[in-house]
C-alpha cells in the first residue's frame, strides 16, 4: 500500500492525471477518468497504475523471449525521451516521421536499411572513392536521409514483438499497421484517444514530457529485467551443449 502512495505522489507530481478539455474527450476513455475538474478531464491514476503492472509483466515476457519493442514518439514532448529510453534497452525506436509500411512493407525497409551499410562498406573498402564527385555526393545525402529516418532500427532483422507507441491520435499509421500483421500495441493513452485498439493501454498525459519521462521510467525495469533473463538463458543453453559435445 505504501508503494502504491508512493508511486501515486510521483504520478500527481509528473501531471500524469491531467487530461484533455472535456469537449474533446474520446467517450471510449470513460473508464479511465475519475472526474472533470475546470473543464478538464482527471484520469484514474488507480486505474493507471493497474495497467502498468499489466504493461510490465507484458514487457518482460516479450524482452526475455529476445523479439525487439519498436518504440513510436514523433511529437516533440516525446520523441527524446523515447530515443534515450530505447537506446538504453537497445531497442528499435521511430522518432521522425513514421515511413509508410515499416511494418506491412518491411522487405523493403530492410533493403533501404541495407543501402546504408553498403555504403559504409565501400567508404572502408575504399570504392567509395573511385566514384566521381556526383555520385559520391549523391551518396551522402542519401545515407544522411537513411540514418535520419531508418538509422534507429538497423538492429530490427524482422518484425518487432511489439509496437510501444506515444500519442494514439499522432500514430494512427503505425497502430494500423501493428493491427494487421497481429503485433501488439502498447500506448499511452489520453483522454482524447480512442483506446479499443490498442492491446495495453497506460491512461496517461500524453502531452507533458514529465508524465511520459515518468512513466518510462517505471517500465523501464521489467524490460531490462527481461533482457537479463534472456542473457542467463542463452548462457545456460550454451553451457549444456558444452557439456553434450
Amino acid at each position: 500500500m505504501n508503494e502504491e502512495k508512493q508511486i501515486i505522489s510521483q504520478l500527481l507530481k509528473a501531471g500524469v492525471h491531467y487530461g484533455h478539455l472535456t469537449r474533446k474527450w474520446n467517450p471510449n476513455m470513460a473508464p479511465y477518468i475519475h472526474m472533470e475538474r475546470g473543464g478538464i478531464h482527471i484520469i484514474n491514476l488507480y486505474k493507471t497504475i493497474a495497467e502498468i503492472d499489466r504493461v510490465k509483466e507484458a514487457l518482460e515476457k516479450i524482452a526475455s523471449s529476445g523479439r525487439k519493442i519498436l518504440f513510436v514518439a514523433t511529437k516533440k514532448q516525446a520523441k527524446e525521451i523515447v530515443a534515450k529510453v530505447a537506446r538504453e534497452v537497445n531497442m528499435p525506436y521511430i522518432n521522425e516521421r513514421w515511413p509508410g509500411g515499416m511494418l506491412t512493407n518491411f522487405v523493403t525497409i530492410r533493403k533501404a536499411v541495407r543501402k546504408m551499410g553498403t555504403i559504409d562498406r565501400m567508404k572502408k573498402e575504399g570504392s567509395f572513392d573511385t566514384l566521381s564527385k556526383r555520385e559520391r555526393l549523391q551518396k551522402i545525402r542519401l545515407r544522411a536521409k537513411l540514418e535520419k529516418n531508418l538509422g534507429s532500427i538497423v538492429s530490427m532483422e524482422k518484425l518487432p514483438g511489439a509496437l510501444f507507441v506515444v500519442d494514439v491520435v499522432r500514430e494512427q499509421i503505425a497502430i494500423r499497421e501493428a493491427s494487421k500483421l497481429k503485433i501488439p500495441v502498447f500506448a499511452l493513452v489520453d483522454t482524447n484517444s480512442d483506446p479499443r485498439n490498442i492491446d495495453f493501454i497506460i491512461p496517461a498525459n500524453d502531452d507533458s514530457s514529465k508524465s511520459i519521462d515518468l512513466i518510462f521510467q517505471l517500465i523501464l525495469p521489467s524490460i531490462r529485467k527481461g533482457l537479463e533473463i534472456r542473457k542467463e538463458n542463452l548462457k545456460k543453453q550454451a553451457e549444456e551443449k558444452k557439456s553434450e559435445a
